[in-house]
């Protein structure tokens, strides 16, 4: 027998038209996938990855253990290599997930004493390893830099004059340079420059920004020239990279300590050749490609268009509860925020019957009255395809938004 008390919960979602299930894929324009270059379906990175194998003898399905164990192939160091070259880091750690990284970093790193401040729309990842550790945990009020250095005056123990802090604390700061759910970012150098000015660690999140932002997609801290200001960044490779895994950025001994006292690292089979040799070919198509000027004209474009249609938009926070409109992003993700799970579920479903795949973002994954469409961008998504989708956005919101009378 299911237990009650679950059972409770799952009727508790189909109430409030909030239970999740799995659809099969459609064949529509794609405007939900996270692969923003469309490398995931590139047949030379599919081939070279394959003649790499082949070439280093690696004829074998799995890895046959842990990385500790038996799993480490020859494969790791070659690409682990590349990925500190590219990102110009002083080393790098594959994992085989986001999640996988952001758990076991979170989780490990910072001390019983320690002191975490994170972002409030920060990653469910970062969150769940921040649940797992022993530090304390604050959150700060989005991109609000202000709200920030408030919580760093509280835990702050200068260092001058012979004065430590009696519990020996360390501060980590947690961001993400493009955020999941908004598609907007931090103001990068700003918040370097508070985290030397209070001697505290930054940690930033690189997913939605690898591939998209940087000469040949390294991520915005690069971009910027913050690497030396960081840390520890987060690249994974199942966004714009268009295959599976991830790496942590960081120093030798941030690396060692990993490869020591990460859990999900060294209690996990490794990942197979196979993987490790499609993300090594998706790098070298990064760096060869010149396909992500063409994703940002797209970018372009779709933010013109809005403009054009007299869509509505808004910076982050500060849409007023009831409005509806874009929040401003010059990234691949551009969210539309539309208050009700039941009206963006509407909206949706009336995108998806014309041919175009934008999913509804619901509560709880967001906050309530926060609900939205979120619109991802490709390089190979075509202007017609960008200015259909949003014209029946507006379509649709006339329809389903406002009465007859006031139309």
């Amino acid at each position: 027998m299911f237990p009650k008390k679950l059972q409770q919960k799952l009727n508790n979602r189909k109430a409030n038209n909030t239970l999740r299930q799995l659809d099969e894929s459609q064949n529509l324009v794609d405007f939900s996938s996270n692969d923003y270059l469309g490398f995931s379906k590139s047949e030379t990175i599919f081939n070279t990855a394959h003649e790499f194998l082949i070439s280093h003898s690696l004829k074998q399905n799995g890895s046959t253990g842990s990385r500790l164990l038996s799993g480490n192939h020859t494969l790791y160091n070659i690409v682990e290599n590349i990925i500190s070259d590219f990102h110009n880091s002083e080393s790098a750690l594959i994992f085989n997930s986001g999640y996988d990284a952001n758990i076991g970093f979170f989780s490990s790193v910072p001390q019983r004493d320690d002191i975490i401040l994170y972002d409030e729309y920060i990653h469910a990842s970062i969150r769940d390893g921040i649940k797992l550790s022993n530090a304390k945990a604050y959150k700060f009020k989005h991109n609000n830099l202000e709200a920030l250095e408030k919580l760093m005056l509280r835990y702050f123990v200068p260092k001058a004059f012979g004065v430590v802090s009696e519990s020996h604390q360390d501060i980590y700061v947690v961001t993400e340079s493009v955020f999941s759910m908004d598609g907007d970012s931090p103001k990068l150098v700003e918040l370097s420059e508070l985290c030397k000015k209070y001697n505290a660690n930054l940690i930033v999140d690189e997913a939605h920004a690898i591939g998209v932002f940087g000469e040949c997609g390294e991520g915005l801290i690069q971009q910027l020239k913050l690497e030396s200001a960081v840390f520890a960044r987060l690249a994974t490779y199942g966004k714009a990279m268009g295959c599976h895994g991830a790496a942590i950025l960081g120093s030798n001994h941030l690396k060692q300590y990993l490869v020591n006292f990460t859990r999900s690292f060294i209690y996990t089979t490794a990942l197979p050749p196979h993987t490790l040799a499609t993300i090594h070919q998706a790098y070298h198509e990064m760096i060869n490609s010149k396909n992500k000027n063409k994703l940002h004209q797209n970018i372009e474009f779709f933010k013109s268009e809005i403009k054009r249609l007299n869509l509505q938009t808004f910076t982050s926070g500060e849409m007023l509860e009831g409005q509806w409109g874009f929040i401003e992003s010059d990234s691949a993700i551009h969210c539309c925020v539309i208050s009700g799970n039941e009206k963006v579920k509407l909206i949706a479903k009336k995108l998806q019957e014309n041919g175009f795949n934008v999913k509804p973002i619901l509560s709880p994954t967001v906050p309530k009255t926060e609900e939205r469409l979120r619109f991802c961008l490709h390089l190979f998504n075509t202007k017609e395809d960008i200015s259909n989708v949003l014209c029946l956005l507006k379509e649709a919101t006339n329809l389903f938004l406002f009465p007859l009378e006031k139309r």
